[in-house]
């Protein structure tokens, strides 16, 4: 029993000793990243196109929060892939506002193709209007002043 001790006590000595179970795999060296959030910080990927006009925005009680309900138009007939995202890049699912509590959004989505005939025909105001929603848990809501949704002319602004 006295020699299990010895050698123990050996092993937790503060130089490199091979014998240490702290320093096997890699214990005890450097530590890993503090963050999960990738260097540089999260990479804009996506090459939707602002969407030029907002009309309006309202909310609508969900059983977990609230869900922003955003109007708009588009100049011709044909956009695809509409959708409110973050104005900052974050990770899928998460939604976290900015220092003074603004949760920023912005309303993209994918013209129709130059050779589509939708591209050449103008948007009428009701049969093209685009509806989209952004659901907020209601966690999330607790952290969030307003809303601010940008398009590519105007925006608008919504209190939570």
């Amino acid at each position: 029993m006295v020699s299990i001790c010895a050698l123990l006590a050996g092993c937790g000595g503060g130089g490199g000793s091979g014998w240490n179970p702290l320093g096997w795999f890699g214990g005890g060296g450097q530590r890993g990243p503090q963050t999960l959030e990738p260097k540089g910080g999260y990479a804009r990927t996506d090459q939707r196109l602002a969407v030029p006009q907002v009309l309006s925005a309202r909310w609508e009680p969900t059983v977990e929060g609230r869900l922003l309900v955003v109007t708009a138009i588009a100049p011709t007939k044909g956009w695809w892939d509409v959708a409110l995202v973050t104005e900052t890049p974050q990770p899928e699912g998460r939604v976290r506002p900015d220092a003074n509590g603004v949760l920023r959004l912005r309303l993209v989505g994918s013209p129709p193709l130059s050779d589509d005939r939708s591209a050449r025909l103008p948007a009428q105001p009701g049969p093209d209007t685009i509806t989209v929603a952004f659901p907020i848990s209601a966690a999330a809501l607790e952290r969030i002043d307003s809303v601010a949704v940008s398009a590519g002319n105007n925006g608008i602004a919504l209190k939570v």
